[in-house]
């Protein structure tokens, strides 16, 4: 598959913006060339000057950790400016489309409507698993990214691996799989397969395991020439340096993380234990995430509920296949501790 033919006619040929940090990249003493302040900033850290546009500092950090060459890195403003990015430099507006897996992220839907992709839905079978069958059917020449949410959002299972191999095996576009939540879960992530299909791109994210959520940094992993079109489309400086250097620091508090993701794990399990002997929860779905879908009785008053007693949970009973359902992050012993007796005297 030739990855470039993927991409829009207007982007093929498109001339991206030569920043200053792109012109120069070697050593001196006197910058006068980025109308920056040359007198520093009003802060104890100086950001008067332009981040590195390609945080290759940072990608070769997440690199060592990821086993990703930074070639096949690309860093985005939260994972969703990939997601944007990808539909900007691939799909033609009021042309091409895309397949989303509903229930899924919302933001797939959103970034569509904003490009004005046409959006085809194929929904996951009962069982939250993919519909091939379906899947197919919906594919015609104008496909040109699947969206697939593994471990899911909001159901909190991981998508059959044979499934997505099928899928990435067979289509002919970008095979998006969206691995926010894959630290929690048991299944092992598709970054091994990057060798494997140039098709494939992999998002993942500092917002979760990492706690990092407020920095707004997200990673997309894919073959070479679909990073350097990423590259080529995003805005010049579109990570800025104190999230820069803040992700570099985290980055040195790995075994932190892996103590936080072990613990989220044992609170996942104990907490779905819990819930699923109180009498208003019907149902708890198995999770490989850091939260938890329940079926409870009357989704919207238990919800309303709890916000009264301060516990903000998120009421997905009108999104398909979740009727009936809450989304339920798992928080600290304490938090859950208190949920659980609150749900317990409803």
């Amino acid at each position: 598959m030739d990855i470039k033919e993927l991409q829009r006619e207007n982007i093929k040929t498109l001339k991206p913006y030569s920043t200053a940090r792109d012109e120069f990249k070697g050593k001196a003493s006197v910058f006068l060339d980025a109308n920056e302040n040359s007198y520093g900033s009003p802060l104890p850290a100086n950001y008067n000057r332009y981040p590195d546009p390609l945080q290759l500092d940072l990608k070769d950090a997440i690199s060592k950790i990821k086993g990703v060459p930074i070639e096949n890195t690309f860093l985005g403003n939260g994972s969703d400016e990939a997601i944007d990015l990808l539909f900007r430099a691939f799909c033609n507006p009021g042309k091409d489309n895309v397949i989303i897996l509903p229930p899924t992220y919302g933001m797939y839907e959103v970034s569509a409507n904003i490009n004005d992709i046409e959006i085809r839905k194929v929904n996951l079978l009962p069982n939250f698993q993919l519909d091939l069958e379906k899947i197919a059917e919906a594919i015609d020449a104008n496909t040109k990214l699947i969206f697939i949410c593994s471990p899911n959002n909001p159901t909190g299972n991981s998508i059959n691996r044979t499934d997505i191999e099928t899928i990435l095996a067979n289509f002919k576009g970008l095979v998006v799989i969206d691995e926010a939540y894959i630290n929690f879960a048991k299944q092992k992530t598709f970054i091994q397969e990057l060798t494997e299909y140039s098709n494939l791109v992999i998002l993942q994210t500092f917002s979760k395991a990492w706690g990092l959520a407020a920095l707004r940094l997200g990673m997309a992993f894919s073959s070479t020439p679909v990073i350097d079109i990423l590259n080529k489309v995003k805005p010049p400086y579109n990570i800025n340096q104190a999230t820069q250097d803040l992700a570099l620091a985290a980055l040195e508090n790995i075994q932190q993380v892996n103590e936080w993701i072990k613990i989220t794990v044992s609170e996942r399990d104990r907490l779905s234990t819990e819930l699923a002997k109180i009498p208003l929860v019907k149902k708890v779905y198995p999770s490989d995430a850091n939260f938890i879908l329940a079926e409870v009785n009357d989704a919207l008053g238990t919800y309303n509920l709890l916000v009264d007693k301060g516990i903000i949970v998120r009421d997905r009973s009108k999104v398909s296949l979740c009727e009936g359902c809450l989304r339920i992050t798992v928080g600290t012993v304490e938090e859950n501790n208190q949920l659980i007796s609150i749900l317990g005297k409803i």
